[in-house]
């Protein structure tokens, strides 16, 4: 990985793991989405930014295979995701085939501007709800 990605990496997961991502757990409408830790089978919830339509909740992983909750979705698809503060059961699927730049499109805007901007490896993330 090139340098200047992988301190974009570094610098934006510590961002998130210690600052972002453990005030935006508590807000009551933020999306959330609750994987199983692939070694230690407790819950971990990561908050996300997408779209449901339909049974279907969409969103890009910024960091594709690299971002731990892509890596626990590979060990164990089956996933929750909280969206105007109900939980949904679901099941996830990963799509290295989907175009994410025009994925993001359909997305909310400002979570895409951000993704886009900080992501260095797009993966779609489908999310098939009630499964």
């Amino acid at each position: 990985m090139p340098r200047f990605t992988e301190f974009r990496f570094r610098a934006a997961t510590t961002f998130q793991r210690r600052m972002g991502n453990p005030v935006m757990r508590r807000l009551p409408f933020q999306t959330l989405l609750e994987t199983t830790g692939r070694t230690s089978g407790l819950p971990r919830v990561t908050p996300v930014g997408g779209r449901r339509i339909g049974d279907t909740f969409w969103l890009v992983s910024e960091f594709g295979e690299k971002s731990q909750y892509v890596r626990n979705i590979k060990a164990d698809q089956r996933v929750r995701v909280r969206t105007g503060g109900r939980w949904h059961p679901g099941t996830a699927h990963l799509l290295p085939d989907d175009d994410p730049i025009a994925r993001l499109r359909t997305l909310p805007r400002g979570n895409s501007a951000a993704v886009r901007a900080m992501g260095t490896n797009l993966l779609t993330v489908r999310v098939d709800l009630g499964t």
